[in-house]
């Protein structure tokens, strides 16, 4: 039998935190069995990440669609009116009533004032800005949990790298990984993007472009409302001359080449090469992905409820997504962040933009959606959040981000705003957290942006605190808050 003897180690400042002969059996005995101490903390690490947190709403997700609202609608002028305000500060709109007593909409959402009784509305959502008063600064806090080191005092930094945060998709579906031949993560219809930054927030970061979305973004300018029906998958099919049989000959040969090259296959371990060429293979042969993509599948009547817009179309594509297995959908506002005609960032001209423009396309689309998940029974396992990177400001005209304001415009507000949440469990027909008089901050239950991050981890059974190694080999937390269980039901 093997014994240590001696004291606790003495040469550490705390001898009571010294390595007891149990410790050293432990390490020691690992050794024995083919585990180095590294290989030991790495699956204590797995464990940790598949360690069971539990409570409501924990583990009820099987696909996650956020609909990102790029530009930052005004909260006061869709889901949080104020009609008692002073006048610079409510809507120019009217208050109309739900299907909630009591719940007022204005008037540019008729649609999904008789469906809010699916979902539960977040009206205290806010953080304190530190360098995060513009678009490109918020939005990767809102899809990494994390805010980057370059900041300047407008919100305005440098372009995507390899040493970013992962966007939260990419954490999902590494840790949860598809069970179905199909693309795990989708993004449509554009990038996410301010002026020249293209795509901050965007990527796997420092997990690696195995973990990037797929993105489809078709041909043709912003206001080409007919662009979805451009889509090309090429990637996602077979060449004429290649039948599945042959690809899957060509596979077999493969494997048998890789099996004779033990040197080569030793040199890219790491890669898990093999792992990532029979997925790819696996999703071109079985032709899920390519038949999701068609969307002339669907009955005239089914697209005309979505909208004939990029937006409702994005929103039809991302149902047939989710049902045939994807596990994340990102569906941006098909416009940038900083720009006009139909984005929702009214610094100028917000009554006839947004009755005209932006609103309605909003109102017809996700009402589609939500109503169309549910009737299909999808929502029971879809999580679904509507939400863009801040709210506009209470007072009219009045510049809070260096911008320029025309007395009918709204600046940037993170203080306070609102969020759509629905499906996996979120609560039906709720109005979580109050805004004040003024819609300027939360009142009740503050709720922060990256506490819905974790509430998306939650639902998908994923501890919110699970570690990941970054490019340095630094252990992060997937985000840095505790999911909102009080969401759920």
């Amino acid at each position: 039998m093997l014994s240590i003897l001696g004291q606790r180690a003495k040469d550490l400042c705390d001898r009571n935190l010294g390595m007891s002969r149990r410790d050293v059996l432990r390490v020691g005995g690992s050794g024995m069995f083919g585990l180095t101490l590294g290989s030991m903390l790495q699956m204590k690490a797995q464990a940790e990440e598949t360690k069971i947190v539990g409570g409501p709403g924990w583990g009820k997700a099987k696909s996650v669609v956020l609909i990102y609202l790029q530009g930052g609608p005004s909260h006061l002028d869709l889901w949080d009116p104020k009609p008692d305000a002073p006048d610079n500060v409510k809507s120019i709109f009217q208050p109309i009533a739900t299907k909630l007593p009591g719940v007022n909409f204005t008037e540019i959402m008729p649609k999904l004032a008789q469906i809010n009784d699916k979902f539960t509305m977040i009206r205290s959502l806010g953080y304190t800005p530190n360098g995060l008063f513009n678009h490109t600064a918020a939005i990767y806090q809102m899809m990494t949990g994390y805010t980057t080191d370059k900041v300047s005092a407008s919100g305005q930094l440098e372009p995507p790298s390899p040493k970013d945060f992962p966007n939260f998709g990419s954490n999902i579906i590494r840790l949860k990984p598809p069970t179905e031949p199909m693309l795990p993560f989708v993004m449509l219809p554009r990038p996410l993007q301010e002026s020249n930054v293209v795509g901050k927030g965007g990527t796997a970061g420092f997990l690696g472009k195995a973990f990037d979305p797929y993105t489809l973004y078709p041909d043709g300018d912003d206001m080409d409302m007919a662009k979805m029906d451009k889509i090309k998958v090429d990637d996602l099919q077979l060449r004429p001359e290649v039948f599945s049989v042959r690809l899957e000959r060509r596979a077999k040969l493969r494997d048998s080449i890789s099996a004779a090259m033990p040197a080569i296959d030793a040199s890219v371990k790491d890669y898990n090469l093999n792992a990532y060429y029979d997925q790819a293979m696996r999703l071109i042969v079985s032709g899920r992905a390519r038949e999701a993509f068609n969307l002339k599948a669907e009955n005239p009547e089914t697209r005309a409820l979505y909208g004939r817009n990029t937006f409702g179309q994005s929103l039809l594509l991302a149902r047939r997504l989710v049902e045939a297995g994807t596990r994340v959908v990102e569906v941006v506002w098909p416009k940038v962040a900083n720009s006009d005609n139909h984005s929702w960032d009214h610094h100028a001209g917000l009554p006839e933009r947004m009755k005209k423009q932006s609103g309605p396309l909003l109102d017809t689309g996700l009402s589609a959606f939500i109503s169309d998940l549910d009737e299909r029974g999808l929502l029971n396992e879809t999580l679904v959040l509507c939400v863009g990177e801040f709210g506009r400001s209470p007072n009219r005209g009045v510049s809070t981000s260096g911008n320029g304001n025309t007395p009918d415009g709204r600046d940037h507000w993170p203080y306070c705003y609102t969020c759509v949440m629905a499906g996996a469990g979120v609560k039906r027909g709720v109005v979580y957290g109050k805004s004040d008089k003024t819609a300027s901050s939360p009142l009740e239950n503050p709720v922060h942006p990256i506490e819905l991050l974790a509430s998306i981890y939650h639902s998908f059974g994923i501890n919110p605190e699970t570690i990941v190694y970054n490019h340095l080999n630094q252990p992060r937390e997937l985000v840095k808050a505790q999911a909102v269980t009080s969401l759920f039901a």
